[in-house]
């Protein structure tokens, strides 16, 4: 049944009548609306008036010159997406999209002859337009279909040069729409009470995996993200533990990571489930520290465990000296306040040796490792040979 859609309009024009029904038939079971056509003057007036939110367009036509349509469409500013189709060499077809670039036109790939099924709905997927309605009604049954899953980014004992945690990234794998990342459905759950499904399943399947790194004698910490929606409801801390506890940890095995927003909340219920979630057993880190508007009055009152120093920062400290000023300041106020610190957003080996030089306990990011798969952490883990290692994507 096709998803609840928002303008999803496919102009296509190739001269093989074939293959225009062919991408109609399979373009329509996504749920766009199509427009087909052979003929060039048609196809600029629909590309102009239609408002198409994706565009198919055959180079090599008989009765039309495809770079010239390109040109065209550059001409009326088209913003569509544009999807090159031909027989042509590799080549001059990449130098088309090159070309389509250069006039700044949205290139998004190229369709082979004949068109196979796995392959158009591999390209155009990701090009449907997908209201957040539709996303919210599919996300319940996406909990609960096992169409989520977790990757792990690697994060660095800056004292012991090796691998001792993890943070656990929940994705998406929709069945039509492919990976959908976690910034276009947290915000949706976090508008409902899915919210609270959503961390359940991560927390459990986290705990679950770190059971089983253990039992491997990788002994891993995980940290997981919560919302501060989640902090709203009271059976959180009894909820987590009750994770932790089927799958065999404890609960101090895990870090739960809260946004510096959220965590700087003045609220007596905030503070009581914080509390109790230390109490647990749990690591609790402001994540993303320096971003907010946060007083130091709250964070002394706050049970936190950890700071996490915002990305913005790490990345920039080399070349901007206000960047690595802040968080000097901020490595200096964890140590007073007697917090780990963890600075994420780690891209090259300048900014390590620095973090390592200021006193920095864990690092994060690209330079280290991209978030990785549950069995790709273990052999990464095992062959870690020191803090110099390139992305390992």
């Amino acid at each position: 049944m096709p998803c609840d859609i928002l303008n999803n309009r496919l102009l296509l024009i190739d001269d093989d009548p074939g293959c225009r029904r062919v991408i109609k038939k399979m373009a329509e079971s996504m749920g766009f609306e199509v427009v087909a056509t052979d003929d060039a003057d048609c196809f600029v007036k629909k590309a102009r008036n239609w408002g198409p939110s994706v565009i198919t367009l055959d180079l090599m036509m008989p009765q039309a010159d495809g770079v010239q349509l390109l040109r065209e469409l550059a001409a009326d500013k088209c913003d569509a997406q544009i999807v090159l189709t031909s027989g042509a060499d590799g080549k001059v077809i990449q130098t088309a999209l090159h070309l389509g670039r250069e006039r700044g036109l949205r290139m998004s790939g190229t369709l082979g002859k004949p068109v196979s099924v796995a392959e158009f709905r591999a390209l155009f997927a990701p090009l449907l337009r997908v209201t957040a309605k539709a996303l919210s009604s599919e996300l319940a049954a996406a909990i609960t279909n096992d169409q989520l899953f977790l990757e792990y980014q690697p994060k660095l004992d800056c004292r012991l040069g090796q691998i001792t945690g993890v943070e656990a990234l929940v994705r998406w794998r929709h069945p039509v729409h492919g990976v959908i990342p976690p910034d276009q459905f947290i915000t949706l759950a976090e508008g409902s009470d899915l919210i609270h499904r959503l961390t359940d399943w991560v927390v459990a399947a986290a705990a679950r995996q770190a059971a089983i790194w253990h039992a491997e004698q990788l002994p891993l910490h995980v940290a997981v993200n919560i919302s501060a929606k989640d902090l709203e409801n009271l059976d959180l801390p009894d909820r987590l533990a009750d994770c932790c506890r089927a799958a065999g940890i404890s609960p101090a095995t895990m870090t739960l990571e809260l946004t510096e927003t959220g965590a700087m909340r003045e609220a007596v219920q905030m503070m009581d489930v914080l509390t109790r979630l230390r109490l647990k057993g749990f690591n609790l880190s402001i994540d993303d520290f320096g971003t907010g508007y946060s007083s130091l009055v709250q964070l002394q009152k706050m049970p936190f465990s950890e700071i996490k120093i915002d990305r913005a920062f790490v990345m920039n400290m080399v070349q901007d000296e206000s960047c690595a000023a802040i968080v000097d300041i901020v490595l200096h106020l964890a140590r007073r306040l007697r917090l780990k610190s963890v600075a994420e957003g780690v891209e090259d080996a300048m900014a390590l040796d620095n973090l390592i030089n200021m006193g920095c306990d864990e690092a994060q990011g690209y330079y280290l490792s991209r978030p990785l798969s549950a069995d790709r952490i273990a052999e990464f883990v095992r062959g870690y040979a020191g803090t110099r290692v390139k992305s390992a994507a």
